[in-house]
């Protein structure tokens, strides 16, 4: 694909980064063909301080507000779920269009373009580091590091990528010949065609064994630490990805293997606004310091409750009401949202409703800053839950989502539900759990089942435009943006 003579990082860029507090023209790029990529290569120092550069990729702002990394299109993914609602007609209608089902399919969309294009500027800075650090001068473990945390991060972005513009993987229909997404281990300016989905998916799961591989005995250290792949997250991507698969086994083993070490965090820090890498229980995130503030691009410009910007004054973000509704009283999640709104460290002038959002705080209504999760113990406990109850092992699913809820509602009782009913309990607690993280768009695709908001009160008609998706509905692949399309003749669109 062209796009890729433009995604890597310049490392005399990267050394600026760590001297003059990260301007945005940090991410401003070069032909992969040209200097820098062999400076980037050349000592596991500039290794290093390329991999910070894409661990940085993650959450710094883009071309317009509302792209900030993967916070972002974590947002993007929810909003075209049931769960997140904007619940005034005159407040803010931004991102409106993932909700109402129209911007991924839009071919000249900003962020659509926006979302394609980072996924594979990831995927060519990982390359970069993958093909040319075995080369570099410094100590061979350094090396490995370097390695297997690019190889993690090509696995998890070509994960992102399928799961978007490619059709469910079915596991009953092995080998999955649908089309996926262009497979890039190299960098190279000719378009490239797309894998078929079984070819991407073997691809991800090969990097990730091999990174699991060269991570063996890493251990994370300093204040970004967890910024940073080591053998958890890449055991917790494997988890998803194999329950993505319905591979169940390969599933629950994971996840029991990626949350070794991190607990579950306390009634304390459930209320303390997930914002802070430090909390146990988170096993991958993105540290963002005062310095780095992304101002009204961020993550915490388009979810938090408190952060003054036009987007959160005037349209607050609430919960789905009927899901609402049916969290226990005594269950922690529940404070996470406010029936009145009166609770709610609201901004300046901002607006209260009814079933609004306390769960995501930036540092202050005049500071977006916070740290972004993107995998936590929590998420561990439900993969496992779900795949045991997919393999019919009632009782370690009941177990396993027990030890999640126990801790979040101390009058939880052990669930006694099996089958079908169990499943259900678990993607419950998946909902409230995993609110505003990212999960719901592809956790209807994966199970092939529809989006339906019929009959939640507080979604407005008029504003979400679409009420229900069947699950065989060819809107659930995404377009390829037109410039994609016109750079890359290889390139094959998706069903119109």
């Amino acid at each position: 694909m062209k796009m890729f003579k433009y995604k890597l990082l310049s490392l005399s860029l990267i050394v600026l980064f760590f001297s003059s507090s990260c301007k945005k023209d940090f991410l401003d790029t070069f032909p992969t063909n040209g200097v820098a990529t062999t400076e980037a290569t050349a000592t596991t120092k500039n290794g290093y301080a390329a991999l910070n550069g894409i661990h940085r990729i993650m959450y710094v702002q883009y071309d317009q507000q509302g792209q900030a990394g993967e916070g972002s299109n974590n947002i993007f993914r929810d909003l075209m779920g049931e769960d997140i609602v904007y619940p005034l007609a005159n407040g803010s209608t931004g991102l409106i269009g993932f909700m109402q089902w129209v911007t991924h399919r839009n071919v000249n969309s900003a962020d659509l373009r926006y979302v394609y294009r980072y996924y594979y500027r990831i995927i060519s800075n990982a390359n970069v580091l993958i093909n040319g650090i075995d080369k570099a001068a410094g100590p061979d473990a350094d090396k490995k590091i370097i390695k297997g945390q690019s190889l993690a991060y090509r696995a998890w972005a070509h994960y992102q990528l399928v799961q978007l513009w490619g059709k469910r993987y079915d596991a009953a229909t092995k080998p999955n010949s649908q089309l996926g997404v262009p497979l890039l281990s190299i960098n190279v300016l000719d378009g490239q065609p797309r894998a078929t989905v079984e070819e991407v998916y073997t691809i991800i799961n090969k990097d990730l064994d091999s990174a699991a591989s060269l991570l063996t005995g890493y251990s994370r250290s300093g204040t970004a630490a967890k910024s940073n792949f080591n053998v958890n997250v890449v055991k917790g991507m494997k988890a998803r990805v194999a329950l993505t698969q319905q591979d169940w086994e390969t599933a629950a083993t994971n996840a029991i293997a990626a949350r070794a070490g991190f607990a579950l965090m306390d009634t304390a820090a459930y209320k303390s606004g997930f914002n802070n890498i430090d909390n146990q229980e988170w096993i991958w995130g993105s540290r963002q310091i005062d310095d780095h503030n992304t101002f009204f691009f961020s993550y915490f410009a388009y979810i938090s409750a408190n952060f003054n910007s036009t987007v959160l004054r005037t349209q607050p973000r609430a919960i789905n009401a009927t899901l609402y509704n049916a969290i226990p009283s005594s269950d922690i999640r529940k404070r996470m949202w406010d029936l009145t709104g009166a609770t709610v460290p609201i901004p300046p002038g901002g607006a209260r409703v009814a079933y609004q959002n306390k769960k995501f705080l930036a540092k202050s209504d005049a500071l977006s800053v916070g740290d972004v999760p993107y995998m936590r113990a929590a998420e561990m406990y439900l993969i496992e839950a779900e795949a045991r109850a997919r393999q019919g092992q009632n009782t370690a699913a009941q177990t396993a989502l027990f030890t999640l809820a126990k801790n979040r509602n101390l009058n939880y009782v052990q669930s006694t539900a099996t089958g079908q009913a169990l499943i259900d309990e678990i993607f419950f607690h998946r909902r409230i759990e995993l609110w505003g993280e990212g999960f719901r768009f592809t956790d209807l695709k994966r199970t092939n089942s529809p989006m339906n908001r019929a009959g939640i009160p507080n979604h407005l008609p008029a504003l979400i435009m679409v009420t229900t998706i069947p699950a065989d509905d060819k809107q659930w692949e995404w377009l390829f943006p037109q410039d994609e399309l016109n750079s890359n003749k290889a390139l094959t669109q998706n069903p119109l």
